[in-house]
């Protein structure tokens, strides 16, 4: 007998989620429409969601945690879900449904909408400040904990009235265009105060990283509200915070958290430590491996957690800028990608720190750096935490006391040894045919770009130069009648000169192909070994260095390439030189193919 979806799904229950039914807790509703919310470039990916109980429809918006049913087609309008974890709200008279967790009923299939569904708006005179309800069952391990009405104590600069914690909103929910609400959030990192000195005058400042189970915000309290928030902060603490308090855009430069939005804390705004502090997340990682940083753009900010093995002493560096003098230590950790990373921490954090080695640190907020290949900085908005008792942390526990005490780690250092003259820049991954595409190289700027491509052919002829011996040259020499090799930048003779490579790589994808101009250090690479070797080679035998160039034929590389356009011949033409080349890292490629498959939305 088939099933009849209808029957399924309970009739009237959104109207009673808002007048606070408790006999509603995981209605069954169905999905009429999905689209995704326009957001700042960069930001979250949010999605809005109207569900349907027949008699009547609410808008909802999805947290981010549940983005994934969109993203694997299951979340589609037709189906049927069930609703298991979310919160209410009213915005502009509109009642809102925030969804934290939900269950696509696959079972009951899909089918066009169901009965004539009316909006659930919300009228003028039906809103008043409540307290809003999550209906979990342990969304993140624990029971929400709502706080019901409630007065909230005063502060010294505010009036003496007392008012009640109203529309307890989400994180995620918070907007510009929100008002009167509060929010329940864990305080999971406070800043120093900073003072700034410009033609505008004096002031100071400190920020905070707010959590809830939606989401994370950064809230920053200038001068007046710095000297009157900073001490009531503390990091772990839960708190509410309740508008006026300004929502406006993020300055992504300044903060590490995936929202598209910030606080700056006024006057008025009122903060009050929860008495109940559960039912709150301590704190939201999302791990970037050490052994994957070779696929992070420079500049991301990421976080990640690894074995401390080894801490290095506190030393100074003064800045080019401010000539003010900066602590720092750096610090090598290693995790189950068997490979290694250098980590800096800062300032007091350098300084105090003392973590024995072989512990456990999760790092939250933390810049990749292609310094040395890769490297992570902690921003001072980020922070680390030793030993979390989370089951990232117990599983590399566990690995490193069975096998990863003994074992032999690989460093990003032979990725990026020629990346100096390409700092300060993104590099965007490119097919051959959209290097093409985009004429990269053509204008008056140097482009640069990373590209995953296949050595189908280098040429043997002209393949390296005569190069000075003395240190930082590398001019070509010529041989004089003495036998001597000259070098005229130096001015000086040397028996014999070192071979450079300057290689011309034809590399191809699954788009097209390109000409590659490779030097010394990515022909060593490329070849494996020195230009001068394969010179004696030929040296006794002109076909014996052949093996070589086509050995070399057939690998896969990732190239981080600089496009400019020269004149040869007083013809213009586009040089795509390679600044580093590194293999593939085959786990992060599949991690990448398994989220383009994704997008697809296929089954």
């Amino acid at each position: 007998m088939a099933l009849d979806p209808a029957s399924h799904i309970d009739r009237g229950s959104l109207s009673a989620i808002f007048e606070g039914n408790p006999s509603v807790t995981q209605p069954v509703l169905q999905c009429v429409q999905v689209k995704p919310i326009a957001g700042q470039q960069g930001g979250p990916e949010r999605f809005r969601v109207v569900f349907s109980d027949i008699s009547n429809f609410v808008q909802s918006m999805l947290a981010s945690q549940v983005n994934f049913h969109v993203h694997e087609g299951k979340l589609r309008k037709g189906v049927f879900v069930r609703l298991k974890a979310y919160q209410t709200n009213v915005v502009k008279n509109k009642k809102i449904i925030i969804v934290l967790d939900l269950e696509v009923l696959e079972h009951l299939g899909e089918s066009e909408k169901i009965g004539s569904p009316q909006a659930l708006d919300s009228k003028t005179e039906d809103v008043q400040p409540q307290s809003t309800t999550i209906q979990t069952s342990g969304f993140y391990g624990n029971n929400a904990q709502v706080p019901q009405q409630q007065s909230i104590p005063q502060r010294a600069t505010t009036n003496s009235s007392s008012t009640a914690h109203a529309n307890i909103y989400p994180i995620e929910a918070l907007s510009p265009y929100a008002h009167k609400w509060t929010i329940k959030a864990r305080c999971t990192n406070k800043s120093d105060i900073k003072n700034w000195h410009n033609k505008n005058g004096d002031g100071k400042l400190f920020s905070v990283n707010l959590l809830d189970e939606s989401g994370e915000i950064r809230g920053t309290g200038f001068n007046e509200q710095c000297d009157q928030l900073y001490e009531v902060f503390r990091e772990g603490g839960v708190y509410y915070i309740t508008s006026p308090c300004r929502v406006q855009m993020a300055k992504k430069q300044f903060t590490n958290l995936n929202n598209d939005y910030e606080l700056t804390f006024e006057r008025e705004t009122v903060v009050e430590k929860a008495e109940e502090q559960e039912g709150v997340p301590q704190v939201r990682f999302n791990f970037t491996s050490i052994g994957d940083l070779q696929t992070i753009e420079k500049d991301t900010t990421i976080d990640t957690i690894g074995v401390l093995k080894e801490v290095g002493e506190t030393s100074q560096i003064v800045s080019k800028t401010t000539s003010k003098p900066y602590d720092k230590r750096e610090l090598t950790l290693v995790d189950n990608s068997n490979f290694s990373v250098r980590l800096t921490i800062w300032g007091n954090s350098a300084t105090t720190f003392d973590v024995p080695p072989e512990s456990i640190i999760a790092f939250k907020g933390v810049k990749v750096s292609d310094f040395g290949g890769r490297s992570l900085s902690l921003l001072s908005s980020g922070s680390m935490t030793v030993d979390p008792d989370i089951n990232e942390a117990h599983k590399l526990k566990g690995w490193y006391d069975a096998q990863g005490r003994n074992d032999t780690y690989s460093s990003h250092a032979n990725a990026g040894g020629s990346m100096g003259m390409a700092g300060g820049r993104s590099d965007p991954v490119k097919t051959c045919q959209q290097v093409k595409d985009e004429h990269l190289g053509f204008s008056e700027a140097v482009d640069y770009f990373t590209t995953r491509a296949t050595v189908i052919y280098i040429k043997g002829d002209n393949f390296a130069y005569p190069a000075c011996l003395s240190a930082d040259c590398n001019k070509k020499v010529i041989q004089d009648n003495d036998g001597q090799w000259r070098c005229e930048k130096c001015d000086r003779s040397h028996p014999k000169p070192e071979y450079r490579y300057i290689l011309m790589v034809n590399a191809s994808d699954h788009t097209g192909q390109l000409w590659l101009n490779c030097f010394d250090d990515i022909g060593k690479q490329l070849l494996g070994m020195s230009a001068d070797q394969v010179m004696e080679m030929q040296e006794t035998d002109i076909k014996a260095a052949e093996p070589v160039f086509q050995n070399a034929a057939c690998r896969t590389w990732m190239f981080k390439c600089r496009a400019k356009t020269d004149n040869f011949q007083e013809q213009q033409r586009v040089r795509y030189q390679v600044m580093t080349a590194s293999p593939l890292n085959y786990s992060a490629e599949c991690a990448k193919l398994t989220e383009m498959i994704k997008m697809y939305s296929m089954e």
